[in-house]
């Protein structure tokens, strides 16, 4: 399958991803237990995982299956990294309005370029740098509502702290998705199999955290396990199906295609989840969504596309052996 038929699922599965979310919702509200949501998905990715790896054990060529403890004992870190990372935005959150924390979050598209080229060794062009600031230019722009506004005017009145957790959150992520992909790439493993490595530490985290928010609850609600499933709807499960189906896609193109193409993809999907709302929740487009589209459509072109189709390159004509005959003899004649 084309590294670029999966980022356009991605895209789709990531920009509905917010919209089943808010129609999961009852008067505005959650009826079930959010935090239980990415521990299912988890659990969803491993089911599905396991499954296609036994379906490539069944094969004639069995597939490469590394099971060395220095290799396995990699794979937590991405959870810990994003572990971290949660914590830092609700930290960023307290200093920083949602509007502000949004665009800050932008920075992310810079980072992992940056920590792309330095920590993988990627090389990227000139025209590949000019395109990944353009698309962090793009989707700040579609996010910045008119000036005169509350959220316009609260843009550079944070305090610092603020600012500096936002990097730091936009450094993390980066991070965590440049360690994925060398993890997903550092040897031949099957891809079901680094997956199930990723998923188990991911569904432990996450069973952590959920004891974790009981006991500073005391329990008010009993045990996580009991209330699981409680207020779940036809929706939610959506939700939960969505969130699986997009890590599935990620892992894909972190092992056959790479982070900018990720970054891509999630910042298309925020475009048109931004499109769609303007049909399904009366969302008002603004003259800043529709130049930020421009600007994105503009970047996504200067990075894929190759470099003849954006620069014209003069015509070296060949010399003719005729030209070329002409020329050494009037060398000889002048010495």
């Amino acid at each position: 399958m084309h590294w670029y038929v999966v980022a356009s699922f991605l895209t789709i599965l990531t920009s509905s991803q917010g919209i089943l979310t808010t129609l999961s919702q009852s008067n505005g509200a959650y009826k079930y237990d959010y935090a239980t949501v990415p521990f299912l998905a988890e659990v969803f990715k491993l089911i599905v995982s396991s499954m296609m790896l036994w379906r490539e054990c069944q094969a004639s060529t069995p597939p490469k299956i590394t099971t060395d403890w220095r290799s396995v004992r990699l794979y937590p870190i991405p959870s810990v990294i994003y572990l971290i990372h949660n914590n830092v935005q609700f930290a960023t959150l307290t200093y920083v309005d949602t509007s502000t924390y949004q665009i800050m979050g932008n920075l992310k598209i810079v980072t992992t370029g940056i920590l792309f080229r330095l920590f993988l060794r990627r090389k990227l062009s000139n025209l590949q740098w000019m395109a990944i600031v353009l698309l962090a230019i793009g989707t700040t722009t579609s996010q910045v509502k008119g000036c005169g506004e509350t959220s316009c005017e609260s843009l550079f009145s944070s305090p610092i702290q603020g600012y500096m957790l936002g990097i730091l959150s936009a450094c993390l992520s980066a991070l965590a998705g440049v360690y994925t992909e060398f993890l997903m790439k550092k040897n031949n493993d099957s891809l079901y199999w680094q997956n199930i490595q990723l998923y188990t530490f991911g569904a432990m985290f996450n069973m952590a955290k959920l004891t974790t928010d009981d006991l500073r609850s005391g329990f008010e609600n009993g045990p996580w396990w009991r209330r699981l499933f409680n207020g779940y709807s036809a929706t939610t499960w959506l939700v939960v199906l969505n969130l699986g189906s997009t890590g599935l896609l990620v892992s894909w193109l972190m092992k056959y295609a790479d982070n900018i193409v990720k970054v891509y993809s999630t910042s298309m999907a925020m475009l048109l989840t931004m499109l769609v709302s303007v049909y399904i929740f009366n969302f008002k487009p603004t003259l800043q969504l529709f130049l930020g589209i421009i600007i994105c459509m503009m970047s996504l072109h200067m990075y894929f596309a190759p470099p003849t189709v954006l620069v014209d390159l003069p015509l070296t004509a060949k010399a003719s052996p005729e030209s070329v005959g002409e020329v050494s003899g009037d060398q000889k004649t002048t010495s």
